[in-house]
């Protein structure tokens, strides 16, 4: 039986686009053992996958945390992350075979500075599969995953009466500013929404969230802050469409199949990282 180390440290998105490595791997080397290394913050992103037989952290203690995977005798390392933290991992390991993501670093300075889009045109998804291609694993073609746990299911009384039929979740956080909508183009979109809204992202978004809804307190329902990740994930998946900014809810967004519009800023989709749906959506 082969034991598999799976390394991804962050972020929301990135590691959500691990997945079909997972689950490929899981359904097709049925054998398999595998195991997740991520940040500790990241953790219920993948705690709930039923791919993963055992999911480690990134904790302060670097060197504990090399005890205990050494502990575990790995057979293979897919490293998806590729940093210095991986290669000192795979350094300590060495005795493991590894196979490491290639993050096109070169090809994406040349485009990001001189316009010139040397970027193969494929799907960081099927670029993550090929380091398991030497295991004969192919793409299923089912797009991402993304496992909610029943404590993190939305009761229908936590949200507005007047978005229990159905409502569009527009996404208004972004990792960085450059990625996101002024406020004032967010409250334009919103008042031109003739429909229930919910807008979805973290604590640091409410205040902004909370002047988006005074356009119509009774159409535009501010979420942000008020529910945790799989929560959030949760309200994604009982919307009927969702607006995003290139976030991580965009992926969670695709996980679920459904129907996005996507805004990008400093990002540009040929980097590989837009809406993945998987070849035998209905959404692609």
């Amino acid at each position: 039986m082969a034991k598999f180390l799976i390394i991804r440290f962050s972020s929301i998105g990135d590691i959500i686009l691990t997945t079909p490595v997972v689950r490929c791997l899981h359904k097709q080397l049925p054998e398999a053992e595998i195991h997740f290394l991520t940040k500790e913050s990241f953790k219920d992103i993948v705690a709930n996958n039923p791919y993963i037989n055992k999911v480690h952290t990134l904790g302060e203690d670097f060197d504990a945390m090399l005890k205990t995977l050494e502990a575990e005798q790995f057979d293979y390392i897919i490293d998806l992350h590729h940093n210095l933290r991986t290669l000192r991992i795979k350094k300590f390991l060495k005795k493991v075979k590894s196979f490491s993501f290639n993050k096109l670093n070169v090809e994406k300075f040349i485009y990001t500075n001189f316009k010139i889009n040397t970027l193969p045109k494929k799907h960081i998804v099927d670029r993550n599969l090929e380091t398991v291609a030497s295991f004969n694993i192919v793409n299923d073609g089912f797009g991402l995953d993304y496992f909610i746990p029943e404590k993190d299911v939305v009761p229908k009384q936590d949200i507005p009466a007047a978005h229990s039929a159905g409502y569009i979740g527009i996404v208004i956080g972004a990792a960085l500013a450059t990625k996101q909508l002024p406020v004032h183009k967010l409250k334009e979109l919103c008042g031109s929404i003739n429909h229930p809204i919910i807008l979805l992202g973290g604590k640091e978004d409410r205040v902004a969230g909370d002047l988006i809804a005074d356009v119509d307190e009774m159409k535009i329902y501010n979420a942000c802050g008020k529910f945790n990740l799989n929560e959030s994930a949760d309200l994604i998946r009982n919307a009927k469409m969702i607006i995003t900014h290139d976030t991580g809810l965009m992926h969670i967004a695709a996980a679920f199949q459904k129907p996005i519009i996507s805004v990008w800023g400093n990002t540009v989709p040929a980097f590989g990282m837009y809406p993945y749906y998987g070849v035998k959506s209905s959404q692609q």
